[in-house]
């Protein structure tokens, strides 16, 4: 008891500050210690933060149609393809935006998915991560609207979404065949 004694009345007599004020200083001085130094990135992670957003600096790759399914390969997990998010079903790149929209980011639920009602609703609940947007009022589908604006402004759209590929065999035998994609509205579309 008596180093624990004598060691607070060596801080009073020094700094003139009661021992709970010099610990609570000391703790705010390394916070900001801390912070500080965090702003700041040493050449080595440097290095690693270039070849982590070097995909956001690629020109965007039109893919066309896309189902569902096949956009969500696009959803950040794999760091060599695209980050891809559609908003009633035209698909933006959206990975210049990867702090948001990559994996841990805050928007990260909606890459790989047509987030048509979540935006909406500005829900982040995993049931409104869907393109039906039917049953949404006025003021829901303005929002929506305000979004694709926002959308076609940043981000350079790549594809829009289909429901179906379908493969139809065309003339004899299986040496000729065709892809159709039947869009969300049934139009038939065969790619030339």
């Amino acid at each position: 008891m008596g180093l624990y004694s004598t060691a607070m009345d060596a801080i009073t007599e020094y700094t003139g500050l009661s021992p709970a004020a010099f610990f609570t200083i000391a703790a705010m001085m390394v916070v900001v210690y801390k912070v500080v130094c965090g702003m700041f990135v040493a050449a080595g992670d440097y290095v690693a933060v270039n070849r982590a957003n070097a995909y956001a600096l690629r020109e965007p790759v039109q893919l066309g149609d896309v189902t569902e399914e096949e956009l969500r390969a696009y959803n950040g997990s794999d760091p060599e393809k695209p980050l891809l998010m559609a908003i009633k079903g035209h698909i933006y790149d959206v990975s210049r935006s990867r702090m948001f929209y990559g994996p841990g980011g805050a928007y990260a639920l909606f890459a790989g998915r047509d987030a048509s009602r979540a935006l909406a609703l500005m829900s982040f609940d995993p049931q409104d991560l869907t393109g039906n947007i039917e049953g949404l009022g006025a003021s829901e589908l303005e929002v929506l609207q305000d979004w694709e604006y926002k959308f076609m402004e940043k981000y350079v759209k790549v594809g829009q979404l289909v429901s179906e590929r379908k493969t139809e065999h065309i003339g004899s035998g299986d040496k000729m065949h065709a892809t159709k994609n039947i869009e969300e509205s049934g139009v038939e579309h065969t790619p030339t």
